[in-house]
């Protein structure tokens, strides 16, 4: 903790020596975040959204945050993790991961078919309006596997008839940003384009790193990435209760893999890059008033991804001649759509039903391999109502079926170098939930869950051998987890909004390792259970006009019940940020933060990765009318930590943009 102490004093010295001005009118930060696209929300009724599980574009850009992981890690409950062999940011949700935690874009699945999982460092933040996370309790109408949640990117609706915002920036991380957003809004019609490039050569490592074997310091080798997006979207509003659009999302990227560099003997290097990593999104959505009380909302979508991995045979990435070198590529497509139905049947009742198909495809090889080819199709139907028992009480229930079943699944077998077929299989999962929400005064709330959630064990799962070290599961079950939560929420004299919630989890049926099923070879199986509880407050507090300042604890214990040799990953137990902003003459804004994460297991026989606080600072300057400068600094104080034992994070590091919008 003593690390946490010292980074927050010093961040909150820059930002007390800025507070000693004149305090004068604030300037409008939240034009940006009213743009939000409002058919791409997904949401229970009755149950709002606090800042506790929301995040909004002005906040993005305040913290600095580049993409949709480190995004996500601003928000209570939710961890920043790295999955180091692979070199991808993903976040834990309570505990559960991005296969539980399933990631939407306007409500649209764009999770990776093959593993579930998707790289959120490949995501960028300067075309998103908002971010929701639901924890454990979350709408049914999502869809399928939301067993820990869900995670949705909103994107961007203009507003005004023309409407610009647009950065170009460096960073020390030897890299640049470029984005630009335009609208333009016609009343009936309107049109939202982006298009933004991040790329880094690497990243400056701590001055308190010492040197080891693939990594003498300075520059993170093999830390490299370029990640371009390019949107497009038109929407038609012929009416208040109708409105339709249909949206492009082309991403673009690559990466390298920086080694590992830990003290973890069973560990080795890899020598990694990703000469792509493109995602391509299609989807229209809809929503049609049919009366004064009732509407259907449609969303059909088509996804594809794409990505080559070189194994190389040494930190040099020239050669591919041992063994462990390869040229892996996948191509994955997925495409779907759902109907909702809604209808105000009473002053009572909100009722919601809704139907869910989607279609996943893989396929993979090595370079002079042939293909091979797997297909599944998930089904979801639910029904969600929200039931106002009097003024104060509403109760939310809701209930769905999921289906889940596999189509195609090959193997090849590279000795006699044939593809077979591997067992069909198919599994059902019931959900449930009831909540309830009772406002207890004008200022105050109290709510109340209980959720069964599950998710499908992807195609991964099944049928990987995982590279000769186990054997396929055809027959596995989706895993469920049943939710208990309470929570409080209340805002005091218009200065003090405040959230607590704890939180209670049980999984069942969890998908796990079973080692020698077969000598030395190990198989996953229906054999988990576990138990995750933990705490959420989070409060922010306007000290005077133009200051506000805000703080968060997170705390998680997760237990293993099956067997406790084997550790829960990537998550610390505790987790506190706090952070201040002040807005000063009218003209310019300081932000300043500080994070403290205790230590957490980086795999599951014990590997620690300890704890660690880092502090950092922004300023934003209005220079004329429309036109701002911004710069910081990130980890102030240099520290030289992890959040996956073997693989450093920046040390300090600074970033300057000019800006521009006329919002």
């Amino acid at each position: 903790m003593r690390k946490f102490y010292s980074s927050l004093l010093l961040s909150f010295t820059f930002l007390y020596a800025s507070a000693q001005q004149t305090n004068t009118k604030t300037p409008d930060t939240s034009a940006i975040t009213k743009r939000i696209f409002k058919l791409g929300e997904v949401n229970i009724n009755g149950k709002k959204n606090g800042h506790s599980n929301t995040i909004t574009s002005s906040q993005i850009e305040s913290f600095n945050k580049l993409d949709v992981s480190h995004a996500l890690n601003i928000l209570p409950g939710v961890n920043l993790a790295s999955v180091g062999a692979r070199n991808e940011s993903v976040v834990l949700i309570r505990g559960f991961d991005l296969r539980q935690v399933p990631v939407f874009i306007d409500g649209i699945p764009i999770y990776v078919p093959y593993d579930g999982y998707v790289d959120l460092a490949r995501f960028t933040t300067f075309d998103v309006s908002q971010i929701n996370v639901a924890k454990g309790f979350s709408s049914v109408t999502y869809g399928a596997n939301t067993m820990g949640g869900a995670i949705n990117i909103i994107s961007r609706k203009p507003e005004k008839l023309f409407e610009i915002d647009a950065r170009t920036g460096w960073l020390s991380t030897k890299g640049h940003r470029l984005n630009l957003n335009a609208g333009f809004n016609f009343g009936k019609f309107y049109l939202q384009g982006s298009a933004s490039q991040l790329k880094q050569k690497g990243y400056p490592l701590s001055g308190d790193y010492t040197a080891k074997q693939y990594e003498d310091g300075g520059i993170r080798d093999n830390a490299f990435r370029e990640d371009s997006k390019y949107t497009l979207k038109f929407g038609f509003t012929p009416s208040a209760n109708n409105e339709y659009a249909i949206s492009y999302v082309n991403q673009q990227g690559e990466k390298g893999n920086p080694p590992y560099v830990g003290n973890d003997p069973l560990q080795k290097a890899r020598f990694w890059q990703w000469p792509y990593w493109n995602k391509e999104s299609l989807y229209f959505i809809s929503n049609t008033g049919i009366t004064s009380n009732s509407f259907l909302k449609t969303r059909l979508f088509y996804d594809k991804f794409s990505n080559l991995l070189s194994a190389f045979d040494d930190n040099s990435y020239t050669t591919q001649k041992k063994p462990s070198s390869f040229q892996s590529l996948y191509k994955d497509d997925t495409f779907g759509g759902s109907v909702e139905y809604g209808n105000n049947i009473s002053a009572q009742h909100e009722l919601k039903a809704s139907v869910h198909l989607k279609t996943d495809r893989h396929k993979e090889n090595n370079v002079g391999e042939p293909v091979r080819k797997f297909r599944d199709y998930t089904v979801s139907t639910s029904i969600e109502d929200t039931y106002s028992l009097t003024e104060k009480l509403s109760l939310l229930p809701g209930i769905s079926l999921n289906l889940r079943h596999s189509m195609q699944a090959q193997n090849y077998n590279s000795t006699t170098k044939e593809i077979t077929d591997l067992p069909a299989n198919e599994n059902y999962a019931l959900n449930a939930q009831l909540g309830a929400v009772y406002q207890l005064s004008t200022i105050s709330r109290l709510n109340v869950s209980v959720a069964r959630k599950s998710r499908f064990a992807t195609i991964k799962d099944r049928y990987s051998y995982r590279m000769g070290a186990a054997i396929p599961n055809p027959d596995l079950k989706s895993e469920t987890a049943t939710h208990y939560e309470t929570g409080y929420s209340a805002i005091y004299n218009s200065k003090l909004e405040l959230e607590a919630n704890l939180f209670y989890s049980k999984i069942s049926d969890a998908i796990q390792q079973v080692n020698n099923v077969q000598p030395n070879i190990y198989q996953l199986q229906n054999t988990g259970e576990a138990e995750f509880y933990g705490s959420e407050l989070s409060a922010r507090y306007t000290v005077v006009k133009d200051l506000q300042i805000a703080a968060q604890h997170s705390y998680l214990h997760r237990s293993n019940i099956s067997n406790k040799a084997i550790k829960f990953t990537d998550v610390p137990e505790h987790k506190i940020m706090v952070s201040a902003n002040y807005q000063c003459l009218n003209y310019a804004s300081i932000q300043a933060n500080c994070e403290y994460n205790s230590s957490r297991y980086s795999t599951s026989y014990g590997t620690k990765s300890g704890e660690f606080a880092v502090a950092n600072i922004g300023t934003h300057i209005k220079i004329y009318k429309s036109v701002s400068l911004e710069g910081g600094i990130n980890n102030i104080l240099d520290k030289n930590y992890t959040i996956s034992e073997g693989f450093p994070e920046a040390g300090r590091n600074y970033f300057v943009s000019l800006a521009f919008n006329n919002l």
